[in-house]
């Protein structure tokens, strides 16, 4: 593309003008799209209320959001109980499909952003640890499925749970290039799933990790909230 130059209504020459650069955009689900505390820790205190096991605050699962659900639950099952640990899964889902998976809100700014950067050309993909099952029907509840061109998540038996492994495989899916990628999540998952494969990050601050935890794990850049997300991709 070139520009034309004129002063004083006098064609100077012209110059060369970069098209935008158009990128493959991976969006982390809970914590970076949508707020789903409240659907989340609901639905890890009613399987543990329901088999007896201590019963964690509201602030002490906050932890729980980003890592795997089943990792997640190792924990706070513990090795006092490992009979427990597949029945409180199962539990959890029970009650997650059928209440706890709309307890959830876009957080503010983000369609907006979404819409902006379909605008100016990029690609977005969402990459969560979720179950894909799952993450699909918030997706089109929300109706955000127009502005992603795949959902991707964790089978239910925990593949691809590992953000790494799921990054890996969304790369080799959809035939994109490690040079016109970048990936945005609000936890160290996310962060390190990035690095680990050699793409470049935007740590998600309004999320539930915090900036420290972001930058220590290797963002390539952070977004206070999410418009600044069109700039910050525009400047890879």
């Amino acid at each position: 593309m070139r520009w034309r130059t004129w002063v004083f209504g006098v064609e100077c020459g012209t110059v060369p003008v970069q098209p935008p650069r158009r990128m493959d955009i991976l969006f982390d689900l809970d914590g970076t799209l949508v707020d789903s505390r409240a659907g989340i820790f609901n639905c890890i205190r009613y399987s543990m209320e329901h088999h007896q096991l201590p019963v964690p605050t509201a602030e002490d699962l906050l932890w729980c959001i980003g890592p795997p659900i089943l990792e997640s639950f190792a924990k706070l099952v513990g090795p006092d109980s490992p009979h427990l640990f597949e029945p409180a899964v199962v539990k959890y889902r029970e009650q997650y499909s059928a209440i706890g998976i709309f307890e959830c809100e876009v957080f503010p700014e983000i369609l907006e952003t979404l819409e902006e950067l379909q605008r100016q050309g990029h690609t977005m993909h969402v990459a969560t640890s979720k179950a894909e099952v799952y993450a699909k029907r918030i997706i089109t509840h929300f109706e955000m499925d127009r502005f992603f061109a795949s959902v991707n998540g964790s089978e239910l038996d925990g593949t691809r749970a590992n953000k790494a492994e799921l990054i890996a495989h969304i790369l080799e899916q959809q035939r994109i290039s490690r040079d016109e990628v970048v990936m945005i999540g609000d936890r160290e998952h996310d962060i390190i799933g990035a690095v680990k494969n050699g793409v470049p990050s935007i740590g998600a601050m309004w999320g539930y990790g915090t900036g420290k935890e972001l930058v220590e794990s290797g963002a390539t850049l952070c977004a206070r909230v999410p418009r600044l997300l069109v700039e910050l991709v525009g400047s890879l």
